[in-house]
């Protein structure tokens, strides 16, 4: 049995966490992070168990980067406000 690894972009959305394989362009979600990435990791198991191998091959990215971006406060955008945990004034 062959074992792969896969990218998982896990990101808080309202209340709960939204899961992304760029790899495979699939996604998933959950309340916690834990249960994201455990729902997005079965979401990948089962869609490798059941599509057939040219759709595998067609939806597969064999090279995804993933970096942070930023930029000088000098732009002339406002920032963008993130709470967590609490509310935003």
């Amino acid at each position: 049995m062959s074992r792969f690894h896969f990218t998982a972009i896990i990101e808080r959305e309202d209340q709960g966490y939204v899961a992304l394989c760029p790899e495979l362009d699939t996604a998933s979600q959950g309340d916690t992070f834990e249960q994201a990435r455990d729902n997005l990791t079965e979401a990948v198991e089962l869609f490798l168990e059941c599509a057939d191998e040219s759709e595998v091959q067609s939806r597969l990215r064999n090279e995804v980067f993933i970096t942070r971006a930023s930029r000088d406060a000098a732009v002339h955008h406002p920032p963008v406000r993130t709470c967590l945990g609490g509310s935003s004034r």
